[in-house]
């Protein structure tokens, strides 16, 4: 097995080889599929398959679409053959119970480009770790399909930057996984934030979870059911190692998110939920930090290495400076000339593994003053409404309208977590021009905005 590839793939080259690989699926105009017309019946439903059958994917992705009568899984793709035939099991059984028929067969891929090809296939629900977002997504956007991706959008701003672009010239509706925005109070937090309640908005702090660092641990074999070549994709080749990847017997938490080689940690987990309302409520959704600081505790060993406690100063061109720290409470707090604004999730988890303590759960929507949170009025500004995250790209899918959280969004969401997470390394000041997407006079941080790809599983070149 060769540990190194011979070169890496620049954007362009990137996206000339998907565009040539898929001339057949390109031969025919970019349409609006067939099963997304028309009423809600069997043959007029949005047939979807869904990349990644772990833990976020049998948790909530796939609940979250399979109840909406609009959409129908008819496929699963993993790498691992165990957690495929689970997933082809899973989704056959909601079937099952909710038709009382036994009939709905669920295609397995275990590539899941494969699935990729198939016509049949409206849409792709993504739901892979942190390296394996941007190329799929692109590659499904290249093919012809709808998309919905976990967040973060991206594990570095070169593939998030890549991946916007691709889905805008393709025309595909593609929708961020940051489900906070379907949930009401922290739409009407951002509403009373725009709509003045709090005087003129100063700052905002941004509380997020921590993880701990890990042992080291020992080399192990690769379960023969694991594609782990494919499975480290564009990551430098490192041995296996159980609590590198995922658990074998359940689905808990995934090592993966602590491994630094395959994301940053909560700064990017969380931080990109929690920065998505922050720059919703500032009205600075298309743009990012113009400053930017930070310090984090590092772990110096162990196989789980992402940042420990934290702290990110990041000012904005509107004289708004964000906050964020792990110090903070868990969720945005919105400060102004004339009060205050807190939300959070309160008792609403995504998994049963988020990393929320038990019995701690805050009050969702809370003020300096209860004035604060007084109904917004019929002329004052009204924020895009969701009340179901996968409802909402179903119905966008259907519509041919962008989603709440559209790819240019999400990716600016993650992009300041990304900045953030540079400033954290480098330990000192940062000047960021969100419009050019690079730091200004500095060779050292701008390297650090994409990363060695290993062919031939790249997006971008570093």
């Amino acid at each position: 097995m060769s540990h190194a590839g011979p070169g890496k793939k620049s954007r362009r080259s990137f996206m000339a080889t998907s565009l040539s690989a898929g001339a057949a699926l390109w031969a025919a105009p970019a349409i609006v599929p067939a099963t997304v017309l028309g009423a809600n019946g069997p043959g007029n439903r949005i047939q979807i398959g869904v990349i990644g059958v772990g833990r976020i994917a049998r948790d909530h992705d796939m609940p979250g679409v399979w109840k909406h009568d609009l959409a129908r899984i008819i496929a699963v793709s993993d790498l691992d053959s165990k957690r495929l035939a689970d997933g082809k099991k899973y989704v056959e059984a909601f079937y099952a119970k909710r038709t009382g028929q036994a009939s709905h067969d669920v295609a397995m891929y275990g590539d899941y480009r494969e699935m990729l090809s198939k016509p049949e296939i409206d849409a792709v629900v993504i739901c892979t770790p942190d390296h394996w977002h941007a190329k799929p997504a692109i590659e499904a956007a290249l093919a012809g399909k709808d998309i919905y991706l976990e967040k973060p959008t991206s594990l570095t701003i070169a593939e998030g930057r890549a991946m916007s672009d691709a889905i805008h010239r393709t025309g595909r509706i593609l929708q961020i996984g940051t489900q906070q925005r379907s949930a009401a109070q922290f739409r009407v937090a951002c509403e009373l934030v725009r709509n003045g309640r709090i005087g003129e908005l100063k700052t905002v702090q941004v509380g997020l979870p921590v993880d701990p660092s890990g042992q080291v641990e020992p080399e192990m074999p690769v379960p023969p059911n694991l594609n782990y070549e494919m499975w480290l994709g564009s990551t430098p080749w490192v041995y296996y190692t159980e609590k590198r990847v995922h658990p074998q017997n359940d689905y808990s938490r995934p090592g993966w998110l602590r491994c630094e080689q395959f994301g940053a940690g909560m700064i990017t987990g969380w931080g990109v939920h929690h920065m998505d309302i922050a720059h919703w409520g500032m009205n600075m959704e298309y743009s990012g930090p113009v400053e930017i600081e930070g310090t984090a505790e590092f772990p110096k060993s162990g196989l789980w290495d992402v940042h420990g406690p934290y702290k990110i100063q990041a000012k904005y061109a509107n004289g708004v400076t964000v906050f964020i720290s792990d110090s903070y409470p868990n969720g945005i707090r919105f400060e102004g000339t004339a009060g205050w604004i807190f939300v959070t999730r309160g008792s609403y988890a995504a998994t049963s593994s988020d990393p929320v303590p038990a019995g701690r759960a805050q009050e969702a929507l809370t003020a300096s003053d209860p004035k604060i949170l007084t109904p917004i009025g019929p002329n004052e500004i009204h924020l895009y409404e969701s009340a179901d995250h996968h409802g909402n790209w179903l119905e966008s899918v259907k519509a041919r309208k962008q989603p709440i959280c559209p790819v240019e969004v999400g990716h600016r969401s993650c992009s300041v977590c990304l900045v953030g997470h540079i400033a954290m390394k480098l330990n000192r000041k940062l000047y960021w021009d969100p419009a050019r997407e690079h730091f200004k006079n500095d060779d050292q941080a701008n390297s650090m905005l994409s990363r060695a790809q290993r062919w031939p599983w790249g997006v971008v070149e570093s």
